[in-house]
């Protein structure tokens, strides 16, 4: 998956640093990001910017990823440019960056730009944030409110049917893949109770032994995704909920495409079933 970058290490301990020419940096604009493009896509580094100085000013840094440390520039502040190597492009490219660790760097980046232009005022009393010295965090100078980066826990569910999964699609969105029953815990709620409400409310069906699987941090939602696998209980016959699922079917694993890639817990969860392994 996206977050299992060993051999390499990823470092996220809050700090206030000066970049280094050879560091890296992230910049986001518009629902774009800025990449290198000389050959393949790449996180850019300082040294390929003409005024350096001047950027360095306007920047935090985010994390390091073995010795690689990376900043993002606040484009409030700066406004680069593309040129001859670097351009802007759909932050959708994100999860197809490779290698794999380069992708998670990027994901990580774009979630605390996020954090930090949905933040910009206190949600409290209105008044201008700022960002904090001493932790990740956002702290409001009028009334002290503090605001931490957001990560919403979410549950994944492979519901099974003897040699069936139920597999969906979503409704409304440019993700046209086959995908698994998901949604965000609600307050008061276990992550099992999560599990049982889903599947219920996106396609009317009851679920037993629930076990859990695995978990992934998902930054392209600000997410903590939590897989379960389940059981039908009862009747098979789905009642979709269109808002939410365009398609919800049961298919054997022979049926399931497996052209799925290791980026997310949802792809791993439908190729363990498809492969015959049971959890």
């Amino acid at each position: 998956m996206i977050q299992e970058i060993a051999p390499h290490c990823f470092r996220n301990e809050f700090y206030v640093k000066t970049p280094s020419a050879d560091s890296y940096f992230l910049y986001f604009q518009d629902g774009t990001i800025l990449l290198n493009h000389s050959s393949s896509l790449k996180i850019p580094k300082f040294s390929e910017l003409s005024d350096f100085n001047i950027v360095s000013d306007h920047l935090d840094y985010l994390f390091s990823i073995d010795s690689k440390e990376y900043y993002l520039i606040d484009e409030t502040s700066i406004m680069l440019s593309e040129n001859k190597t670097l351009a802007l492009y759909p932050t959708s490219v994100i999860r197809d960056l490779d290698p794999l660790w380069t992708a998670f760097a990027a994901a990580n980046a774009a979630q605390l730009h996020r954090f930090y232009q949905n933040n910009r005022f206190c949600g409290r009393c209105g008044t201008e944030t700022r960002k904090s010295k001493k932790e990740r965090a956002i702290v409001c100078p009028s009334c002290g409110n503090t605001i931490y980066p957001k990560i919403a826990p979410a549950v994944i569910v492979a519901v099974t049917n003897g040699d069936k999964l139920l597999l969906t699609k979503y409704a409304g969105r440019e993700y046209t893949r086959y995908a698994l029953v998901a949604g965000y815990t609600e307050f008061g709620e276990t992550l099992e109770e999560t599990v049982r409400r889903e599947v219920m409310e996106e396609v009317g069906l009851k679920v037993k032994n629930i076990r859990y699987y695995k978990n992934q941090p998902w930054a392209f939602s600000d997410s903590m995704l939590v897989g379960f696998f389940a059981e039908l209980d009862g009747s098979p016959q789905i009642y979709l909920d269109e808002s939410e699922l365009s398609t919800a079917v049961w298919l054997k694993r022979e049926d399931i495409p497996g052209d799925y890639t290791n980026v997310s817990l949802t792809h791993e969860m439908i190729l363990l079933f498809k492969n015959g392994q049971t959890y």
